[in-house]
């Protein structure tokens, strides 16, 4: 078995029968990105090997990333908040767009391109 069948981060689209397997779990929302602009398809989590998901409750977007936040020195991987979020029904997209959302009116900030913090 290859580095890449072991990869702790996997997602695909289901229209094109794409896929990336990564170590990074930031690399799924880029993913994600490039190919929802190419093809307009969303990309979805096969599989997200997250220690603390578990433990996650919320559903609300700033809960999760203020669950999780004491887990990262430096901010919430936003790929792992993608995977959280995928785990309790919201799509990458849709997950995207509140981050977008609950950014702009405060409630969350960005210590590093692509990881967040709670307020």
């Amino acid at each position: 078995m290859s580095t890449q069948d072991q990869a702790p981060y996997v997602a695909a689209c289901p229209e094109c029968d794409v896929d990336l397997r990564t170590e990074t779990p930031n690399e799924i929302v880029e993913f994600y990105r490039r190919h929802y602009r190419v093809t307009g398809h969303d990309v979805e989590f096969e599989r997200a090997q997250i220690d603390a998901a578990e433990d996650v409750t919320s559903d609300d977007l700033k809960d999760v990333i203020w669950e999780l936040q004491e887990q990262y020195e430096n901010g919430v991987p936003i790929g792992v908040v993608a995977a959280v979020m995928s785990d309790h029904g919201s799509s990458i997209g849709e997950t995207l767009d509140e981050i977008h959302d609950v950014r702009m009116t405060g409630g969350l900030y960005e210590p590093q391109d692509d990881y967040l913090g709670a307020f």
